[in-house]
Order: structure tokens, then C-alpha cells, then sequence
């Protein structure tokens, strides 16, 4: 018999890699539900407004991508509420509050973690990096102390653990005292392919949020005076522009298409904040360009100095600065580049997720945790 299967997301109100793996889940069980706190259809990916998405009873607030944490309170008694008992095997996409679902035990719950919450297990670097001031910090902080207790009992409701890279493997083990394997989220590298014409800008694609640090390649590039093309949008954007010196350009949201000449035609993609794992270096692999990163987290996982990229060492303009002048972005090979973003297709993901669910099904015993 066919085993019932259901997906749950944190929240539907971005377009970003989180997404994708949700994406990715929902073409390797089409006939899954997607359970979700809220949803806003202006901003995140269209194709979620054709597939079975059931929001909990936030959806009935005003809510939309610019006020949702304003929610934060109330997530853990919504994803609590979600009744999933018809279901053999629930797989929680989370960075925040999805593994938190209850389910029976007959249920298998794969936990798929991007991060641990940001806000609960690295809360001063998290309102340092959003730019939140004192009043509005003390009363985060009072909110946050009883959601880091709700996050670490939640975390022990999942069976298994999958961890998007090494960085948050060592997170979850350290957070929640739990192991994980580590499967690399997809990349759609059929998106992207190499070209021959390359332009004289160089590119960045993120969210415009304060943490990303895109602020570093505006200030070096403001120095270098180099043509650097901007792509995406945030809370941090008005910011970035006031900053900007004409060489600069912010471009918002492009269409697929449009992003996918922008790659090609860059003369590399610069990568300048601290990711868990980070798609974008390996969608301008893809393209067959490099990527100029700083060397933390995901992109140490990513990356390789010298072959798809290299490595600036300190979170800085000027060192930023100094490693664009010295990269030789003809060096590159695209056939090398685009070699080492396939093995982190959608399809070997697809793979590696149905082997590791299977072999959790088959095991003995298995809503036993992992420890």
C-alpha cells in the first residue's frame, strides 16, 4: 500500500531556497498536502498557488510577508494544531517551528533542518544583524526565552534528522543534542547554462536583509568603482541604495530567465555573508561562473579555492576589494564549474531523499529517535 504522505513548512512568504527544497519534496510525493502556518502569494513562487497548501488559522489575520513575525507568540500552537494522524510519513521542512507538528506513533517524521531557529539559538547576532532596537529587543528577548524551551522539546518530537550541510549538522547537535545526515539541498542547474559572451559587471543575488552583508560588496565596490548589478529585495534595500555609488545598480526581482543570463554573462558572483549552506554559488557554477566567497558555513562546503572560486578570509570591504583586483576570472574553467553543481542536482537530491526515507521506514523500531 502506498504510504500517505504529508510535507510541513514554516511559512509561505519568500522565494528562496527553503522554498525550493519544499518544491523539490512536493515532485518526489506529488500527491502530499503541504501544511504551512500562512501563505503569501505575491512573494513567494507562483507554483504554490496551484498544489494543496493547508494554512493554520493565522492565515485568517491580516497577514502578509511584511508583518508575519509579528505572529511569532502564537506558531508553535499553530503548527501544533495541524491534525496529521492519517499520515505514514510527515517530512517538516523547518528553520523554525515545522518540526514542532505533533504526530502518532505510527507516524515516521523526517525533519529536513535548514538552521535551528536563528532568533532562539544565536538571538544576539540575530537582532544585531536585523538592526532591532532596545525596547523592541527586551520584549523579543522575553518572547524568544520560552520559544528556545518550545524549540528544544519540539526538536525531540522528530525521528530523524537531515541537516542541509555541515554547519547546521554541527547546530542541531549542539541545539538539540541530536544527530543528523546531511543531504545538500537542490540546485536547479537546468536552469542555467555556460555562455560565451561574458560582460563587464560583476553579480549579486539575495535577499536584501541585513544579515546577508551586502552591504560589504557595496562598499567595496564603491571603492573599485566596478560595475556591480544587484539582484533582489528586502527590509535592508533603501539602506543598500543611500549607500550606492552609480557603478551600482539594484535590479529587484527578475524573471528565471533574466537571472539566468545575468549569471552567465557576469564576470563572477560575489558572495559576501554567512550562509548555512547557500544555493547561489553553485547556481553561478551552473552558469559556469565563479564565485568570489567569504569563507564560513556553507560556502566551505561549496566552494572550491582555486577551482569554482575563491576565498576572501575576512568579512570586509577592503578584503573583499583586494580579492576581486587579484582574481582572474578568465582562469576558470565552465565545463569544471558546471561538473561540480551537477552533483547537486534536484535529481541526486530526489535520490538521496527517497533512499534515506525508505531506509527509515524499513528499519526496526522506527519512531525511536536518533541520539
Amino acid at each position: 500500500m502506498k504510504p500517505r504522505v504529508a510535507i510541513v513548512h514554516d511559512y509561505l512568504v519568500d522565494s528562496g531556497g527553503a522554498e525550493r527544497v519544499v518544491i523539490a519534496l512536493h515532485e518526489q510525493y506529488p500527491d502530499a498536502p503541504i501544511f504551512t502556518s500562512v501563505i503569501d502569494p505575491g512573494t513567494t513562487f507562483p507554483i504554490f498557488n496551484t498544489l494543496d497548501i493547508r494554512t493554520s488559522f493565522l492565515q485568517r489575520l491580516p497577514v502578509r510577508k511584511s508583518n508575519y513575525k509579528l505572529l511569532l507568540p502564537f506558531f508553535p500552537l499553530a503548527f501544533e494544531s495541524f491534525d496529521l494522524s492519517e499520515y505514514d510519513l510527515v517530512i517538516s521542512s523547518a528553520s523554525a517551528f515545522a518540526k514542532g507538528v505533533v504526530t502518532s506513533s505510527d507516524t515516521l517524521h523526517v525533519c529536513y533542518c535548514h538552521t535551528p531557529a536563528r532568533f532562539a539559538w544565536r538571538f544576539h547576532e540575530y537582532v544585531a544583524q536585523e538592526q532591532i532596537g532596545r525596547l523592541k529587543k527586551s520584549i523579543i528577548e522575553l518572547v524568544v526565552h520560552n520559544l528556545r524551551q518550545w524549540d528544544y522539546m519540539a526538536a525531540q518530537r522528530v525521528d530523524h534528522f537531515i541537516a542541509n550541510s555541515q554547519a547546521t549538522a554541527r547546530r542541531i547537535e549542539k541545539n538539540y543534542r541530536r544527530a543528523s545526515t546531511v543531504i545538500y539541498p537542490p540546485v536547479d542547474v537546468d536552469s542555467f547554462a555556460p555562455c560565451n559572451e561574458i560582460g563587464d559587471y560583476y553579480l549579486v543575488v539575495s535577499r536584501l536583509a541585513p544579515y546577508k552583508r551586502i552591504d560589504i560588496a557595496v562598499q567595496a565596490f564603491n571603492d573599485l568603482g566596478l560595475p556591480l548589478k544587484i539582484v533582489g529585495a528586502g527590509i535592508d534595500a533603501q539602506r543598500l541604495c543611500a549607500m550606492a555609488k552609480p557603478n551600482i545598480e539594484f535590479l529587484g526581482h527578475v524573471p528565471q530567465n533574466q537571472l539566468a543570463d545575468l549569471f552567465a554573462r557576469a564576470r563572477a558572483i560575489i558572495f559576501p555573508g554567512v550562509e548555512d549552506f547557500g544555493l547561489v554559488p553553485l547556481e553561478a557554477n551552473a552558469a559556469g561562473r565563479p564565485v568570489i566567497a567569504f569563507a564560513a558555513a556553507g560556502a566551505l562546503e561549496t566552494v572550491i579555492d582555486g577551482v569554482t572560486g575563491v576565498f576572501f578570509r575576512e568579512q570586509t570591504p577592503e578584503t573583499l576589494a583586494s580579492a576581486v583586483r587579484a582574481t582572474d576570472v578568465n582562469r576558470f574553467d565552465a565545463h569544471v564549474m558546471r561538473d561540480h553543481a551537477e552533483r547537486f542536482s534536484k535529481a541526486r537530491f530526489k535520490e538521496r531523499i527517497a533512499n534515506f526515507v525508505a531506509e527509515k521506514s524499513r528499519s526496526v523500531g522506527r519512531s525511536g529517535n536518533e541520539r
